[in-house]
């Protein structure tokens, strides 16, 4: 197990969130990370690491069926312009390289944005390639504190 996964679970334990911790070998898409976990592409949830300015990150919960809608997210941050951080700095900002971000253990507790259409189980990243815990959705969005809304459109 590494440092990041063992982050990323000893946070959900504190937490005190139910999960159990999927692990599978390398995915190179949604459906096979949803084959891989057991569970539905849209119950993939993709953590984005999004920059509201310099010093100021969100992280963003988005079924794998699904992208963000950038004027949703705007307006609900009340800001014109948002980006997606660079490599380097997303792992600077939350311990975690890209592809395996999660607020969970994450090395600084970003507000978390939730989009409203997670619900049941999902399976969310571990901290770690390959490597996913499956959790309710609701129970998530309550132990991160995470504020839910429409925040997303569906995926091309």
């Amino acid at each position: 197990m590494s440092a990041s996964e063992s982050r990323a679970a000893a946070a959900a334990e504190e937490l005190g969130l139910a999960h159990d911790v999927v692990r599978h070998g390398p995915v190179r898409s949604l459906e096979e990370a949803a084959a891989a976990r057991g569970v539905a592409p849209r119950q993939v949830i993709k953590t984005l690491v999004v920059r509201v300015t310099d010093d100021d990150y969100r992280f963003v919960m988005v079924p794998g069926d699904r992208e963000i809608a950038w004027p949703k997210l705007r307006a609900l941050l009340g800001v014109n312009r948002l980006s997606m951080p660079s490599a380097d700095v997303a792992l600077e900002v939350t311990g975690y390289v890209r592809g395996t971000i999660t607020p969970l253990g994450s090395t600084h507790a970003w507000p978390v944005v939730a989009d409203a259409s997670m619900t049941g189980p999902v399976s969310i990243g571990g901290g770690d390639h390959g490597v996913a815990l499956t959790v309710d959705a609701d129970e998530l969005v309550a132990a991160l504190g995470a504020t839910v809304a429409d925040v997303t459109d569906p995926a091309d």
